[in-house]
């Protein structure tokens, strides 16, 4: 099969498309044709060298993939060659063939093309798993996500809305916040020109926010401690902005507040499936009612990887960014 190997760790141009061994179902696995896999921040650090794969996943980027199922390993019995699936990865999926464990796959939505889906499993996991079963967000509550023209932030908005929630969000354009508008957030802040701790506050009367999705991590840990309300919950699921930075412990007692760190990728396989069963009972749902959708910003053919993460990198688009396969 054709993949995107990285010979040696570096800038996009590090990404070389090669033909290696084709991948083989063991026990308990699924080998999907992939249609499209989507591109995540993940995939340039691991590019860069900074963000191994962990051990036995596949040494090829790609997190998450939509595609057809080609082979069925033993013991699986829910899937049969032929099915249109999308899959949550350890890795892999810059390819024209990969494995993965049953527990997460997930079958394309009623309504959503197929390519389409490859933009839903490592968002919709991440953003269940940390804001719903983690932070446990409820109806009435204030939600803040950094990076709300993201993937993941586009994602959060919308589920955050299906909820009861009142969204708030940050980004770096008025183009981008009226996206995040659009999408169902109600306090937009820019933050080039805005204190998002300042305009939480005046948006809620001084209260502040029930819980923050954070993907910058060092740089923004001071004020998002601040931004929290009362029995607050910070959740860190990015270090863009660095690993790290002084907490004011005193201040996190005084809210009776916690500061959450977590990564997706390197969780056991049965955790994983675990959130991939609860985002197919909870989100699928919505996706299938036209109630909350994929945000797609582009899409390169598997070859042109390179570019794709030169775009990701320059911080233009709003949602995702697709590459192309089969």
């Amino acid at each position: 099969m054709k993949a995107i190997t990285i010979p040696q760790p570096g800038d996009p141009s590090a990404l070389v498309l090669a033909e290696v061994p084709d991948p083989q179902p063991g026990p308990g696995e699924v080998r999907v044709r992939v249609a499209a896999a989507g591109v995540n921040r993940a995939d340039v650090m691991q590019r860069m060298g900074f963000y191994p794969p962990p051990a036995g996943a596949p040494e090829y980027p790609g997190l998450e993939v939509s595609g057809t199922v080609d082979q069925v390993g033993d013991g699986v019995e829910e899937w049969r060659v032929g099915d249109e699936v999308c899959a949550l990865l350890s890795g892999g999926g810059y390819a024209e063939l990969v494995c993965v464990p049953a527990g997460q796959l997930l079958p394309v939505p009623t309504g959503v093309p197929l390519a389409d889906a490859a933009a839903l499993p490592e968002v919709v996991s991440t953003v269940w798993s940390n804001v719903f079963m983690t932070a446990n967000l409820l109806p009435g509550q204030t939600f803040l996500v950094h990076g709300g023209s993201s993937g993941i932030g586009t994602m959060a908005i919308q589920l955050a809305r299906e909820v009861g929630a009142r969204v708030a969000v940050t980004a770096g354009s008025a183009a981008k916040l009226e996206v995040c508008r659009e999408l169902g957030a109600e306090i937009l802040v820019n933050y080039r020109e805005q204190d998002f701790v300042e305009e939480l506050r005046t948006a809620t009367a001084g209260a502040g926010a029930d819980v923050i999705l954070d993907n910058m991590g060092a740089k923004y840990l001071a004020r998002n401690v601040d931004a929290l309300a009362p029995n607050g919950r910070l959740v860190v699921i990015g270090l863009q902005g660095g690993v790290k930075a002084e907490l004011d412990l005193g201040l996190l007692m005084r809210k009776r507040a916690a500061v959450i760190a977590t990564s997706l990728r390197s969780r056991p396989a049965d955790e994983k499936a675990t959130i991939v069963a609860a985002v197919r009972e909870h989100v699928w749902p919505l996706v299938s009612a036209g109630r909350v959708r994929p945000v797609i910003h582009g899409r390169y053919p598997l070859a042109q990887a390179g570019d794709a993460h030169r775009e990701l990198e320059a911080s233009g688009h709003v949602g995702k960014i697709l590459l192309t396969v089969s």
